[in-house]
């Protein structure tokens, strides 16, 4: 099956990006590394849409830094979160769940994103950004938005960018001296989508726990934080197992999913305290 498109061009910048959107009377859709979008078009999943390239808008590229953030755009690749310096210095949840996304092609074509944007609750980036505390930034032909993750997504596939704006990036708060980042999760294979997932961040200022592939979108376990937060590593697990409500399908029941879901935070924290992190 081949993908139907109502149309494609490429922008030569942010603003000529976002003219094509609101001209585009609802049917636009941004187009960036494409594994996503391209793979629901080939499905018939998304049809008649007209297509704005982004791909080629520098400006939505790369990562910086201020003194206490990053800045990482958009359309930065998942094989560069992996390898850049600053965030494997400073954002160490990102570039470990690189290890875990599909293959080396998709790495190297797939974008932070896009990855965001598309809000797959069993991808690894939105639960990142979650536990992070992270902040996405869009922007439309009226002007700039700042989103907190934890407003951001939404429901499946569904996030809380508007109709005519773009995710341009996202700021991530550079990790304390102290600060602990981690992520677990289990696949059928590797580079399939997780069955479970844990992000598990421990910060001065308290533990963030959020999860991918056990609901509709990543989900904040702010009970189990709290149990962290005491020193309670099985009181965080059990209250973790009653904060989701994970789905049943062919890869795995609810059941299991929410059994994996504590032996990986079991494993976090373990990494966490032994100092593998």
């Amino acid at each position: 099956m081949k993908a139907s498109a109502g149309g494609y061009a490429r922008a030569s910048s942010l603003r000529d990006a976002l003219e094509m959107l609101a001209a585009s009377d609802g049917s636009g859709r941004v187009l960036a590394g494409g594994q996503s979008l391209i793979a629901a078009m080939n499905l018939r999943l998304s049809a008649g849409d007209f297509l704005i390239d982004i791909s080629r808008v520098g400006e939505l590229a790369g990562v910086s830094e201020t003194a206490d953030s990053l800045r990482i755009g958009a359309l930065t690749p998942h094989a560069e979160i992996g390898r850049n310096p600053l965030i494997r210095h400073h954002a160490t949840l990102l570039s470990q769940a690189v290890e875990f996304i599909a293959h080396a092609a998709i790495r190297n074509r797939g974008t932070i994103g896009g990855a965001l944007a598309h809000a797959d609750p069993a991808a690894e980036f939105p639960a990142c950004v979650l536990a992070l505390g992270a902040t996405l930034h869009v922007e439309g032909l009226n002007g700039t938005r700042d989103i907190r993750a934890e407003d951001f997504f939404q429901d499946i596939f569904e996030t809380a960018i508007e109709d005519g704006e773009i995710l341009t990036g996202l700021s991530v708060p550079k990790a304390g001296a102290d600060e602990r980042q981690v992520i677990e999760e289990v696949a059928r294979r590797s580079g399939d989508y997780a069955l479970a997932g844990v992000c598990l961040v421990k910060r001065t200022g308290g533990h963030r726990v959020s999860l991918f592939s056990v609901g509709p979108k990543p989900i904040l376990a702010k009970n189990a934080m709290a149990a962290l937060d005491r020193g309670d590593v099985e009181g965080a697990v059990e209250a973790l197992k009653a904060e989701i409500d994970p789905p049943s399908d062919t890869q795995a029941s609810a059941a299991y999913r929410r059994h994996l879901a504590g032996v990986l935070l079991r494993r976090a924290a373990a990494r966490i305290e032994g100092g593998n992190a």
